[in-house]
């Protein structure tokens, strides 16, 4: 047992290294890439094709018979289970825009303003090509943007992405599908080239080279947020099940070795008897040598000395997946405020979401959960705002505009308030 840095909080398994500082320093030469890329174009982007991913490709994008024949040769069940979680994001994808609605009102006589909900015209979803081939990834980009009346959607996957996953993108909706990967497939989205379209936004998962790149492309491009290695935490009280809390742990941590996963609870015997749960569902785990890294590397069990300091230590934390396993989960859940997305009683495990529940499962980490949700449907519009003034509404504001500006030296905005408003008193005269 040690002193976790946090007041109340104990390590009963402390993570041997940070997640954040163990993210590798690939800025420059991921800032090389997007250059050579922005110059060079297609020439660049098939170096790079070559040179990461050992392909050689002709062409980059796939065409409309290798969307068929990927189609084809997906297997029966595979593919009606795809179209189940597709049909479970775009359901909940649909409700959620029917909740974002255009605005018209009249705040002031005569002042009238809202806001339009506009779909983006061209988006960029990056599929990743993973250690599996993962059918969920293209749904939770794809899907939503579609349900958002976006356009357009380019999708991206590394060139030796499993053929299913083509598959995947082409069910999801996909306009268009590009066989090209890592940092190369983010600068060629943002800035275009002979072959791939610029977009308006990109978003979807990715490596550390993917992530790095979407920070440096942002400006011209939107992106939907920097995330980085996957991240599970189960906040429990005395009433949890120690092995279906290790069985959830150890399900997310074998995405990635550098996975952080985690227990957060005020009930030493269960910390205790997750523990050993953990390390003897290791034995007998088929990916145990990427879950059982991530474990010893990211893997924490902490046990606090209230209820109070489970939830501050959570909310600290602001894990990408939260799962709440207590008495009462419901009361409990409304407690908590920083969390990508949110797992409410035992029943609730993130594989569901992962796969195929209608939650997106592209979600904030690294704490990014204290000031973000994860990828929905409203990422694909925007709001944007218009006013329209009639004769009363100059009135209205006009005075108070010119005085203002007057007062902040800014004798154009002065003139410029005023001007209506002297026109409309001289056709009144």
């Amino acid at each position: 047992m040690n002193q976790s840095p946090f007041p109340g909080v104990t390590y009963v398994k402390a993570p041997e290294r940070s997640s954040v500082s163990d993210n590798a320093p690939v800025e420059a030469l991921v800032s090389e890439i997007i250059a050579n890329v922005r110059k060079n174009g297609d020439a660049a982007v098939r170096k790079y094709s070559a040179r990461f991913d050992k392909a050689e490709l002709d062409a980059f994008e796939v065409t409309a018979e290798e969307r068929e024949a990927a189609l084809a040769e997906l297997d029966p069940q595979t593919r009606k289970d795809t179209e189940f979680a597709i049909a479970n994001v775009r359901r909940f994808a649909e409700a959620q825009l029917a909740t974002i609605l255009p605005l018209e009102v009249e705040p002031l006589p005569g002042v009238h303003m809202g806001h339009r909900v506009i779909p983006i015209e061209r988006v960029g979803c990056y599929v990743p090509g993973g250690r599996y081939p993962l059918l969920s990834a293209p749904i939770m980009t794809i899907v939503p943007a579609k349900v958002a009346g976006v356009d357009e959607v380019i999708a991206c996957l590394p060139p030796n992405a499993h053929k299913a996953m083509i598959a995947g993108c082409a069910l999801s909706g996909a306009d268009r599908i590009f066989r090209i990967g890592g940092a190369q497939a983010i600068a060629a989205m943002a800035y275009g080239t002979e072959t791939v379209p610029a977009v308006n936004k990109i978003v979807g998962p990715g490596n550390a080279f993917v992530n790095e790149a979407k920070r440096q492309v942002f400006g011209p491009v939107g992106i939907d947020q920097l995330a980085g290695p996957s991240e599970i935490f189960v906040v429990a009280d005395s009433s949890g099940d120690a092995e279906m809390i290790a069985t959830d742990l150890l399900a997310q941590a074998e995405h990635d070795i550098r996975t952080r996963v985690g227990l957060i609870t005020t009930d030493r015997a269960l910390a205790e008897a997750t523990l050993t749960q953990v390390e003897a569902q290791l034995e007998t785990l088929s990916t145990a040598n990427t879950a059982g890294e991530a474990w010893i590397n990211y893997g924490e069990i902490t046990v606090c000395d209230s209820e109070e300091a489970m939830m501050a230590y959570s909310d600290l934390i602001a894990a990408e997946h939260l799962q709440v396993h207590t008495v009462d989960a419901k009361a409990f859940a409304k407690r908590l405020r920083n969390y990508g997305s949110l797992f409410i009683g035992e029943l609730a495990s993130v594989v569901y979401s992962d796969k195929n529940s209608g939650t997106n499962h592209t979600l904030p980490t690294m704490g990014a959960g204290r000031y973000t949700g994860g990828l929905w449907v409203g990422a694909y519009v925007k709001i944007a705002t218009h006013q329209w003034l009639d004769e009363e509404g100059v009135k209205q504001v006009a005075s108070p505009a010119a005085r203002q500006s007057a007062s902040e030296g800014l004798e154009g905005h002065r003139r410029a308030a005023q001007l209506r408003l002297d026109r409309m008193q001289s056709k009144a005269n």
